[in-house]
């Protein structure tokens, strides 16, 4: 077998430890003689790895007794719309930063449930930067703040969290969860969808306080309470069993190979490469990312042409680098270099975008 590097945006790459170790015990888990997948989630079996992998959790990212952690089904789009169902009350706005492709669609949907208040617009700038503090148009009694800590599609990381006082701060991490350490004091809700950082699509991973969660309503149907879901630690209903095994695998890893500290190592020194590649080319590859606000998860590039942009998309995926088309609604290339992308992968790409100049330029 001959894996390519996959630098999609989601679904994306997986540690290949945890894809091998889950290969080997898929058909018969634990001489049980069936498979996890197959197995009631009540029973001992699954509820170990329900159970080790919220531990995981909170270990790696350490999150505090003052927050839950939850592992629920629908993807971050889901939280799209509980999230104001279940705490933009009437009477209440919430305040949205306006930051990208994802970051639109959390208002669409919370405008589809209450008033909606734009903090910051990015429009002007064709959402290529993070706004500063001091550019927030912030509402003290604003219901909760949402922003989209890292846009997906054009390549904007947030690199340090806003100050929005006593309003609770929500962030959509789907693109970047586990790439950083979180300032919990700062954060009251993080949700992420699983197939950028943890595993294959079908859960999304929430951590929501205490405090927001007690205001969250109940008049709701039951799934989309929260206050069900932490009550029954994520075990309502069926839980996507096989998705929370390659997380809990994800995290093993990820724990075996140094926690945090060797993710972030691997991720500056991955962006590092990428960055200095593209910089460094004399203005044949631009990225149009404001330097302060670019992604470390994924990397935008231009070409001088679009023609040129076919050229290196084809021949790169002839190489084995895979995924490297940007989204439709932007073009150009783009390369998803998250926790599981090899630094043997990104330096691939790096010597084949060098060779590719000077052979094109």
């Amino acid at each position: 077998m001959s894996r390519i590097y996959n630098f999609s945006a989601g679904p994306s790459t997986l540690p290949l430890e945890a894809l091998e170790e889950a290969a080997s015990r898929f058909v018969d888990y634990e001489n049980s003689g069936m498979s996890l997948i197959e197995m009631s989630h009540r029973g001992k079996q699954y509820d170990a790895v329900h159970q080790e992998t919220i531990a995981l959790l909170r270990e790696i990212l350490k999150v505090p007794d003052s927050h839950h952690v939850l592992l629920l089904q629908g993807g971050a789009t889901l939280q799209f719309g509980m999230i104001p169902l279940a705490f933009l009350k009437p009477g209440m706005s919430a305040d949205h930063v306006l930051t990208g492709s994802w970051a639109k669609k959390a208002v669409a949907d919370a405008r589809a449930v209450g008033d909606v208040s734009i903090a910051w617009d990015g429009a002007e700038c064709s959402y290529t930067r993070i706004p500063p503090q001091q550019d927030l148009s912030l509402n003290p009694d604003a219901a909760y703040v949402h922003i989209c800590s890292n846009e997906t599609i054009g390549g904007i990381q947030w690199q340090a969290f806003p100050d929005t006082g006593c309003v609770p701060l929500i962030c959509d991490m789907s693109s970047e969860i586990l790439s950083r350490p979180l300032p919990w004091e700062k954060i009251d809700m993080v949700y992420a969808g699983a197939q950028k950082n943890l595993a294959p699509a079908g859960m999304a991973l929430v951590i929501v306080s205490a405090r927001l969660a007690s205001m969250a309503r109940t008049d709701l149907p039951a799934y989309l309470r929260y206050d069900l879901h932490i009550k029954e630690n994520s075990l309502y209903n069926t839980p996507p069993a096989f998705v929370v095994w390659m997380t809990q695998l994800t995290l093993k890893w990820m724990k075996s190979i140094g926690g945090m500290q060797e993710i972030e190592r691997r991720r500056d020194e991955k962006s590092g490469m990428l960055y200095n590649t593209i910089d460094n080319s004399g203005g044949y590859y631009r990225c149009p990312v404001d330097p302060a606000s670019r992604s470390a998860m994924n990397v935008v590039w231009r070409l001088p042409s679009e023609e040129l942009e076919q050229k290196f998309l084809q021949q790169a995926q002839a190489e084995g680098l895979s995924g490297l088309k940007g989204h439709r609604s932007v073009g150009g290339c783009r390369a998803s270099i998250y926790n599981a992308m090899p630094v043997a992968g990104v330096k691939a790409l790096s010597d084949f975008m060098q060779t590719f100049m000077q052979n094109n330029g």
